[in-house]
């Protein structure tokens, strides 16, 4: 079986090339850094370490990789044998690849009528349908009936934390242990695969929310308390007691959603929210509050992980949820002067005043719970910083 990739970046050999190659595929990565490229072609292989005590240490063969800067018919000829192709670029390189994926597809449906399935694997909701819309808008009206039969789009959701990380090998990709790839198989075409370490089912709602409501608000609400804390590594943050106490708080909240909304058992979510505080707490994993806070303005998108369960929260049961409004308050607070989110947001509290910002943000009344309760928690950080 073959396996096209799109992005050689860590988390591609990390976590989605090492699956798949794990499961019997041949894995050809397709980039544009060529030293990777290069390296991976020379080399035919490389080694995926776990942050955990034992440093436990995979060797991923039986792969290779095209320059698809340079190179892009042979990424579509790669298209057109491929069995599965799968992605890990980034939500906003999705339209970028989508020309080139639509050329493979056209040729590959000139010569064949086997199924194929394009999955990608990044973090975002709904990113292989995003893909499917890009790809299509390439497309004649005849080709888009006929390739809707011919390939599919199943959206996933992924969870593996890669930590920033610099190598002497550049090809080494140091992961956590845990990981998580959930599939959509009611958008599958054709038989469906066997991939190590995947879950196949038919709502995917629930596992995207699960995640992005528990880990990635997680993650936020460490980053963001923990800088207004003053801490820096992740996993010093989340053990410090007044950090710890708003981030299980917050996501005891956004818990209380997803247990309402999709009807996971009260007892298995509290177990997921305990896993995942544990992987934070993962003192081989070195991560940064900067790193994992930067982008605040789109973290604090209505959509995004901090407002959304904050609204559903409020709208379920009719009262601001204090710990997210907490974790919102500390992410206006927010600095970074290598990020320039962070900045205009600086700029943004200084020149227009914190209500005005957030009802920019949200749409939501300026007397809203939730805009109260934010701006309340927010003065009190201000006090305890000054």
């Amino acid at each position: 079986m073959f396996a096209l990739h799109f992005g050689a970046g860590n988390i591609g050999r990390g976590f989605i090339g090492l699956l798949l190659q794990q499961s019997g595929y041949e894995v050809c990565f397709a980039d544009v850094n060529a030293e990777i490229v290069d390296l991976l072609n020379e080399r035919k292989e490389y080694k995926v370490e776990l942050a955990n005590k034992e440093q436990t240490e995979t060797t991923v063969t039986n792969i290779s990789a095209i320059n698809s800067a340079i190179n892009s018919e042979f990424v579509e000829e790669a298209i057109v044998q491929a069995d599965l192709i799968t992605t890990a670029v980034g939500p906003n390189i999705l339209a970028i690849i989508a020309p080139m994926i639509a050329k493979g597809l056209k040729k590959r449906a000139a010569i064949s009528t086997k199924p194929l399935n394009i999955i990608a694997c990044e973090n975002m909701i709904g990113g292989s349908a995003f893909l499917k819309e890009k790809v299509y808008e390439h497309l004649t009206g005849e080709e888009r009936n006929s390739f809707d039969s011919l390939y599919g789009f199943p959206n996933s959701a992924v969870d593996r934390i890669v930590p920033n990380q610099s190598n002497d090998d550049k090809l080494l990709v140091k992961v956590e242990p845990f990981f998580e790839w959930v599939i959509e198989q009611t958008a599958w075409v054709g038989e469906k695969p066997s991939i190590k370490g995947a879950t196949l089912v038919d709502d995917l709602a629930p596992f995207i929310e699960r995640k992005l409501f528990t880990v990635n608000t997680g993650h936020a609400a460490i980053a963001y308390v923990g800088s207004v804390y003053g801490f820096h590594p992740i996993a010093e943050a989340i053990q410090n007691e007044q950090v710890n106490q708003i981030v299980s708080g917050a996501l005891q909240e956004s818990g209380k959603v997803l247990v309402k909304k999709y009807g996971f058992s009260n007892e298995q979510h509290q177990a997921y929210i305990q896993k995942i505080i544990g992987r934070f707490k993962n003192e081989y994993i070195i991560d940064d509050v900067k790193r994992v806070g930067r982008s605040p303005l789109r973290k604090l998108g209505i959509h995004d992980r901090l407002f959304a369960p904050a609204i559903e929260y409020f709208n379920e049961f009719q009262e601001a949820p204090v710990n997210l409004c907490k974790v919102i308050a500390a992410a206006l607070l927010f600095t970074s002067n290598d990020d320039q989110e962070a900045l205009e947001l600086q700029k943004s509290l200084k020149n227009d005043g914190v209500v005005a910002v957030l009802t920019r943000l949200t749409n939501l009344d300026p007397n809203h719970s939730i805009i109260q309760t934010v701006v309340e928690e927010y003065k009190q950080f201000q006090n305890q910083l000054s």
